[in-house]
């Protein structure tokens, strides 16, 4: 059960670093007041990229031959075929659901609502945390679930950075693709089902949230 356990445990931890990154981004992008098409082409490119690319983009901003690395080697650190690479990989590839879903959100306010609290003296934290945050729960909550299912099921960028390291950065994806170059078929069915429903938990519980607020 190795690879499950593996499986949550990055996504989990991935799905926290994009929910908070995910919502400043969002914030940061509404707030822009120029260039808000190239920031958002940045930030959605891992999105439409091949995740291979985005992985072997990471072994070069973070590998062992990067400047960031040859930092990190000086206090003994190496990222590269580990289980924190797993997780900044599935981050990586799971921020724009979140940022995207969140950002719709935002946009979707009516704007009245906002300068009604700033007529009454709100500042803009106050009107973030009071008013916007509040009223776009439903998308950050879609958004959170994406980003959870999207980590759950990363394979490319994951295999590059991190690798397939049985008991460390070995998930259900990887598992797959191991079973699978050894002919094992059914174990690759296996972890298969059990991927896809642990997707699809997720989404009718949220499909089911959605459905009790209206």
């Amino acid at each position: 059960m190795e690879p499950l356990l593996i499986t949550l445990k990055t996504a989990s931890a991935a799905t926290l670093i994009t929910f908070f990154a995910g919502i400043f981004l969002a914030r940061f992008v509404c707030n822009l007041k120029r260039g808000k098409t190239p920031v958002d082409a940045v930030i959605m490119l891992p999105l439409v990229l091949p995740p291979t690319v985005a992985g072997f983009f990471l072994l070069l901003t973070l590998g062992k031959r990067s400047p960031i690395g040859q930092f990190l080697l000086q206090f003994d650190i190496t990222l590269v075929f580990t289980w924190q690479a797993a997780v900044i990989a599935a981050a990586v590839i799971s921020l724009p659901l979140m940022y995207r879903t969140t950002r719709a959100a935002f946009e979707q306010l009516d704007p009245n609502i906002i300068y009604a609290a700033r007529t009454l003296g709100a500042s803009e934290r106050k009107i973030f945390w009071r008013i916007v945050l509040p009223n776009a729960r439903a998308g950050i909550l879609a958004g959170t679930v994406l980003s959870f299912t999207r980590a759950a099921g990363e394979f490319g960028a994951t295999i590059m950075f991190a690798g397939n390291v049985p008991g460390v950065t070995q998930t259900m994806s990887t598992a797959i693709y191991a079973a699978v170059q050894a002919n094992d078929y059914d174990l690759a069915l296996k972890w298969a089902i059990m991927l896809a429903t642990l997707s699809l938990t997720f989404i009718f519980a949220l499909n089911s949230f959605v459905k009790q607020r209206r």
